[in-house]
């Protein structure tokens, strides 16, 4: 399977910023050279989009670059920085900045994620998800959120299903997640079913942070961290905003403190076991 497109626009961006910097050159010095305003280039170096090949060239003059091979590979990723994922043909719908997360996703090895208040998008139901949805964007039209919930289940089947090997998942649930009702009994109770059949497959590994574990080192709200297939690639920490919105944090002392915080997050938590017991104890107070 082809590299993401998000994840080939880090590694140039990475690059380009590792180049510049050797250099001795500042942002907006490169971007008034090239005719660019300095947050777009910022934006090229951070991956967060694609570069034209022409300005690429131009860039490789600035730093010297004259290997022949060296330039090439570095053209070849900025070509495909430009190809279309997927999720594209969800543009209309998709939430603003969603696209760079699925971009990290498509291309991690393992996410480990804590979810305060809902059940974790790669584990939704159909329905749940889609009562989610309705809550979530009240204004969108039927045939809108009927599109939202088919990405999400797409991105499902991406993830965990059709790619070889599927992407480790390690699941911190609020016990709050299990215990609101979302949807109905009926589609509440299939949910928290399938997030016990769920636990028995080999990628998945599901714990719930019981209420009487009292203050826990995620209490600032949801995150998740991403380790690449690629090891080259450093771990991303995704931390949502107000507003659901995604802030990457690649700083390396930022992703190692929302691990040293997951860690205490899973030491917190219930076991595996005793977790699925606490699901299904859910399920059948459910009326």
């Amino acid at each position: 399977m082809a590299d993401a497109p998000t994840v080939i626009r880090r590694r140039l961006g990475a690059e380009l910023r590792r180049l510049r910097e050797d250099h001795g050159r500042k942002l907006d010095e490169v971007a008034g050279e090239l005719g660019l305003v300095a947050s777009t280039l910022s934006r090229i170096e951070k991956g967060k989009a694609p570069i034209r090949t022409n300005y690429l060239k131009k860039l490789l003059e600035m730093y010297e670059i004259t290997d022949p091979a060296m330039c090439q590979i570095l053209i070849e990723l900025a070509r495909e920085g430009h190809r279309k994922a997927w999720w594209s043909d969800y543009d209309d719908v998709l939430p603003s900045g969603f696209n760079i997360y699925l971009g990290l996703e498509a291309e991690a090895a393992s996410i480990r994620s804590y979810e305060p208040t809902l059940v974790h998008g790669l584990l939704q139901t159909r329905e749940y998800a889609a009562a989610v949805l309705r809550e979530l964007r009240p204004r969108e039209g039927e045939e809108q959120l009927q599109r939202l919930v088919e990405l999400r289940m797409q991105r499902q089947h991406q993830r965990l299903f059709d790619t070889a090997p599927a992407t480790d998942l390690w699941l911190i649930l609020d016990e709050g997640a299990i215990r609101r009702m979302v949807g109905g009994p009926a589609v509440m109770r299939r949910q928290l079913e399938y997030l016990v059949e769920a636990s028995s497959w080999p990628n998945i590994m599901l714990q719930v942070l019981a209420f009487d574990s009292g203050a826990h080192a995620g209490m600032e709200g949801a995150f998740a961290i991403v380790t690449f297939r690629d090891r080259a690639d450093p771990d991303v920490a995704v931390v949502e905003s107000i507003g659901g919105t995604q802030i990457f944090l690649e700083k390396d002392k930022d992703v190692l403190s929302r691990i040293e915080a997951y860690d205490r997050l899973r030491a917190a938590a219930l076991s595996p076991a005793a977790t699925i017991g606490l699901i299904e104890s859910a399920a059948r107070l459910l009326p």
